[in-house]
């Protein structure tokens, strides 16, 4: 299901919306985490070939998140778009459940399985280098987080895809500049990012990563025109869209409780 561009401020605050429900009921973390990524998920879901009735076509575009722990924005991204029922967002976290705290393949639109840091990378350039083997015209877009950037994986792969000139290849960095234990900046020297992306051999960009329009623009744009992959460091804020929560690490580990629910509903205009 497409989404009209000018709906999607009202998407972005309904996804919002439904993540803190669902850290408050099934008492997961990571919610920071998960706020400062949903306009790069919204702008995905909206430009990429990716709809329920293709899932297992294989000149889909394909959507990686990297970052694992963000795996309610990526559920309620893919309920909100039809690939299954919003009803089973009520069995998230639960024993049994195929929407575990990390995602794995099982439902529709979930292509690979993350947690661990620093593969998804890797996998989107063996999906991108079999699409141009096979002459499909697809697109493959990696969502990492900055402190993923940490890992040695990440850059290994990075200097991989550029030989092999993988130029429908896209990695979104969402780039809150927080990690688990602090700054991004202060726990690895990351800064300049897209610097640093640019010098591995990419065509890289900084932008906005709550600017939704913006973010569709630039993956429309996927191949630029310069024959190499493509890096958009997204600059985010953790916990973006409730103010109590916005650039507070502490939302990386706290629960909201349920009058904090019902606060962000009334500052998100759902209640």
């Amino acid at each position: 299901m497409k989404t009209a561009l000018d709906n999607l401020q009202t998407l972005t605050r309904q996804m919002r919306g439904k993540l803190i429900e669902l850290s408050h009921r099934a008492r997961t973390a990571h919610l920071g985490s998960s706020l400062s990524c949903v306009d790069i998920f919204a702008a995905a879901y909206h430009e990429l070939n990716l709809r329920p009735a293709n899932w297992k076509d294989p000149n889909r575009d394909r959507f990686l998140l990297s970052k694992g722990h963000a795996a309610t924005t990526l559920y309620v991204a893919l309920a909100m778009h039809g690939f299954f029922p919003l009803e089973e967002l009520d069995n998230y976290a639960r024993p049994g459940s195929l929407l575990a705290e990390h995602p794995s393949p099982g439902l529709p639109g979930i292509e690979n399985a993350s947690g661990s840091l620093g593969h998804g990378l890797g996998l989107g350039i063996g999906m991108a280098l079999a699409g141009q083997i096979q002459k499909r015209a697809y697109k493959v877009c990696v969502l990492l987080s900055d402190g993923e950037c940490n890992e040695g994986s990440v850059w290994e792969a990075a200097l991989f895809a550029p030989v092999h000139r993988l130029e429908r290849l896209v990695a979104v960095v969402d780039y809150n500049k927080w990690q688990a234990t602090g700054r991004s900046n202060e726990v690895m020297a990351l800064a300049p990012l897209r610097d640093k992306w640019s010098a591995f051999g990419w065509s890289a960009y900084d932008v906005d990563g709550h600017d939704v329009h913006l973010l569709c623009e630039r993956l429309r744009a996927v191949p630029d025109g310069s024959g190499k992959p493509v890096a958009l460091i997204a600059h985010t804020v953790k916990g973006k869209g409730v103010s109590f929560m916005e650039d507070d690490n502490n939302w990386h580990y706290r629960i909201p409780t349920a009058e904090e629910v019902q606060r962000a509903h009334v500052e998100l205009g759902l209640s």
